[in-house]
């Protein structure tokens, strides 16, 4: 498989459906807007979208199964399987703020092989490919080269469910606060990772999330030089539903913060 090729086709099939979903942010209404769960919200927007990029990914790759937010398709035991969050941010997008995403990655089995993350607003196609480069709309880029931690710019997000962490967040959240340039909550968990792979941010930390939300970004973040893993150094970022990703550098000083810092309690 040439997955390259396959990686750009995805880029145009992300940025096609963008189009739709900036086109549709005048047109929310908030009697469609749902909750699926505490401070969990769906739009029909995300729902067509997903509609639309799970069958356009299925003319690409028959057979192939799916992880989706919105459980247009499903996965059983297939070899390939798409990972999808059709708008990364929903919050962001109903509010009108500008940061929210297209986010699709491919598995082989328990490998990521591609993935993109389009930033609607800014036109901006984060993407890499399994044997080639992380890439910014046809410019290759890089994880910062910032060793000094006190000057770095850290991102994170806000838990919105799951507050029985909340206090060991906010002990972590200090720390950083006190020892860092500053940490910035966007709203979109593939934006904040695909600004730690273009350098923008020297580290991003984050719970709560699921495998949609990180797993284009956290792919594009190694292919750019970056590391990626659970609270505890491991590799469980995936479904472990927390997630460090930065340059080394900063990788490193903050899993040695959170794993010394953050209680599961």
């Amino acid at each position: 498989m040439d997955y390259k090729v396959l990686c750009s086709e995805v880029c145009d099939i992300a940025r096609e459906i963008g189009k739709y979903i900036l086109e549709q942010i005048n047109n929310i209404s908030e009697a469609e807007i749902k909750q699926k769960g505490h401070h969990n919200y769906v739009t029909y927007v995300d729902k067509i979208a997903e509609k639309f990029i799970v069958a356009k990914l299925m003319e690409l790759l028959p057979g192939a199964g799916f992880i989706t937010e919105e459980e247009t398709a499903g996965y059983e035991d297939e070899t390939y399987k798409w990972v999808i969050d059709p708008v990364d941010g929903t919050t962001n997008f109903i509010h009108k703020v500008p940061v929210f995403c297209v986010s699709i990655a491919l598995m082989e089995g328990n490998e990521t092989v591609i993935g993109v993350v389009y930033e609607i607003n800014r036109d901006e196609c984060f993407y890499a490919w399994k044997g080639g480069k992380a890439m910014l709309n046809g410019k290759k880029i890089h994880v910062s080269f910032n060793r000094d931690f006190d000057n770095s710019l850290l991102a994170t997000g806000f838990p919105y469910y799951d507050y029985g962490r909340i206090d060991s967040y906010v002990t972590v959240f200090k720390y950083f606060m006190k020892h860092t340039a500053g940490l910035r909550r966007m709203g979109s968990a593939a934006a904040d990772l695909a600004y730690v792979a273009c350098g923008r941010f020297e580290g991003f930390y984050e719970y709560g999330l699921n495998a949609w939300d990180v797993a284009a970004g956290a792919f594009i973040v190694q292919m750019a030089g970056g590391t990626v893993t659970d609270f505890s150094g491991r590799n469980n970022y995936l479904y472990g539903r927390e997630i460090v990703a930065g340059n080394k550098h900063a990788h490193r000083k903050m899993v040695k913060v959170i794993s010394s810092l953050f209680k599961n309690s």
